[in-house]
């Protein structure tokens, strides 16, 4: 009797409960409402979309260990990633790194052991040169110190492959050795959807300077910045990071590590002007004040520039012509973005490597969503710093600390609103 009076109790109780919510009697034991289901696949059970609405292509790209004479080398980290197609995919990365297998665990001291399963282990930043990069002192002391720490050129790492291209399919089609000795931190590739004949563009980040290439690779014809050479004028870089266009072909760079400032050029790279000035890091509320400016996407429909001032963890806004709009915050710690991207979709996305997420805000800075979840297993992310959207859909990921790229596909049925909006190729056939 009192087991019958419990269960018509329970009962009661639910239906109270539903009925506060809305919801029909017994709805929530049963089926939440389609509205208030937010998985990637509609209608899906089960699963916990630790990729949102795309699944890891595991082996992609094929490693570097399957090229003759590279047994024993692997990428190093990766630092950009461009889909120019489904089909010719440009990474950039810091050399390469010796082939170690995961080692097995042992015990470090009384109540510590190495490695602790399922974490990555071996961190690509460090261990490919010049390290961390010395952000916030002189570049070209970054090497000394990489050095310094007891690295050997050939032995813990190589400098070579810096500048990668695959197929879709994950196989090497090109790679521009004949750059590798020009380089010594490459930051950033990409190609302006408003060039037809689709140059692709190089920022170095430890040589002040940017480079614009043919497409096939063949010939530099034009360098921006002073190459070797600091600086905060119209000849000068100090360690840019990314850089994006506007529609007439005009751009903007982000500079940088050690420069505080947004720098504007016209379509055949004459300087125009620029803005910021150097704020207090982790602290700065000031508009136009920035530190590590690490990031930077142009809305092609406003010509407004979202600038990523990561040091103060937030997002600025400025017109063309450096004039503040608006910002917003990108969270507290462990939030850490490096890159931003506007696709078609009209929202920007951010590559977090504090939170190993990918997030998507509507431009007035409202968070929509996010996915992603951290490893190094396939699809896991460590250190994504930047990404790229091929026509097809499939993002890619370059990261400096698992080193190397990734590449997710849509998941069959996924919801569109959860998915990187395809990329602008206004200009290319």
């Amino acid at each position: 009797m009192r087991k019958a009076l419990s269960m018509i109790a329970a009962g009661l109780a639910g239906m109270a409960l539903a009925s506060l919510i809305n919801l029909p009697p017994f709805a929530s034991a049963q089926q939440a409402p389609a509205q208030l289901r937010v998985a990637a696949v509609p209608g899906e059970r089960g699963g916990q979309d630790p990729f949102g609405p795309y699944e890891p292509v595991a082996a992609w790209p094929k490693d570097l260990t399957t090229l003759p004479g590279h047994e024993g080398w692997t990428f190093g980290s990766g630092s950009s990633v461009f889909a120019e197609s489904p089909n010719r995919v440009y990474v950039l990365q810091r050399g390469e790194l010796p082939n170690i297998q995961r080692p097995p665990v042992r015990r470090i001291a009384t109540s510590l052991v190495f490695p602790i399963g399922r974490l990555p282990w071996r961190d690509a930043t460090t261990a490919s040169p010049p390290g961390n990069g010395g952000t916030g002192a002189i570049a070209e002391q970054g090497m000394q110190a990489w050095e310094k720490g007891g690295n050997q050129l050939g032995v813990d790492a190589r400098w070579e492959h810096c500048i990668l291209v695959f197929d879709g399919q994950g196989n090497l089609i090109d790679s521009w050795n004949q750059y590798d000795k020009m380089l010594q931190r490459p930051h950033a590739v990409a190609i302006s959807p408003y060039d037809p004949q689709k140059h692709v563009w190089i920022v170095e980040d430890h040589k002040h300077a940017i480079f614009k290439i043919t497409n096939d690779g063949k010939q530099i014809v034009q360098t921006i910045g002073t190459y070797g050479m600091p600086g905060n004028d119209e000849t000068h870089f100090n360690r840019p990071t990314f850089m994006d266009w506007f529609p007439d072909g005009s751009f903007v760079v982000a500079d940088g590590y050690n420069g505080t400032r947004i720098v504007k050029f016209d379509k055949d790279g004459k300087y125009v002007t620029s803005w910021g000035q150097r704020g207090e890091p982790g602290k700065e509320t000031r508009p136009g004040y920035m530190n590590n400016v690490h990031g930077i996407a142009v809305d092609p429909m406003t010509r407004q520039v979202f600038v990523n001032d990561r040091a103060n963890r937030r997002i600025q806004v400025f017109d063309e012509n450096g004039t503040y709009l608006r910002e917003w915050s990108v969270g507290t710690l462990p939030a850490d973005v490096h890159t931003i991207h506007i696709y078609s979709d009209g929202a920007l996305w951010a590559a977090d490597r504090g939170t190993n997420k990918m997030v998507k805000y509507d431009l007035s800075g409202n968070l929509m969503y996010t996915w992603g979840t951290w490893g190094d297993f396939p699809g896991g992310m460590w250190g994504v710093h930047d990404f790229s959207v091929d026509q097809d859909g499939n993002v890619y990921v370059a990261e400096v600390d698992n080193g190397g790229a990734q590449k997710y596909r849509p998941r069959k049925g996924a919801n569109t609103a959860f998915m990187l909006g395809k990329p602008f190729r206004s200009a290319w056939k």
